[in-house]
């Protein structure tokens, strides 16, 4: 399994929280399934490439993908690909970690993605 946990830096977990309470939803995996695809929608490549995950949020694979993870699987792999490099368990993991966090990094920059509807606004816009 080239996933076992899913770990956050502090900023991502500071703003997690105050998503969490604008938009009523109060799962972690939730938000940071939204943050996921969001960064993953954008093909450009993200600024950051090293980040520290040291805040005390950690959820397993299995927590944060739910009954979809050989999906979230399959776009982790393909944007490895895509950018160039092979799918290896650790490629995979850097990829996963600097997309979910430049995705909280997009949901919290966007007052509209403050509530449910304009998540799902953010996804879906062609």
């Amino acid at each position: 399994m080239p996933v076992d946990n899913v770990r956050l830096s502090q900023p991502a977990k500071d703003r997690l929280i105050y998503l969490k309470r604008t938009t009523g939803i109060a799962q972690w995996n939730v938000l940071c399934r939204w943050a996921l695809l969001l960064s993953l929608k954008d093909p450009s490549t993200p600024l950051v490439k090293d980040i520290v995950t040291d805040s005390n949020v950690e959820m397993s694979w299995k927590t944060f993908a739910g009954q979809h993870g050989d999906l979230y699987l399959a776009l982790l792999k393909q944007r490895c690909v895509a950018v160039g490099e092979e799918p290896t368990d650790d490629n995979i993991q850097r990829i996963l970690t600097v997309h979910l966090h430049r995705g909280i990094g997009y949901l919290g920059a966007d007052k509209q993605m403050a509530t449910i509807e304009g998540l799902v606004g953010a996804v879906i816009q062609a």
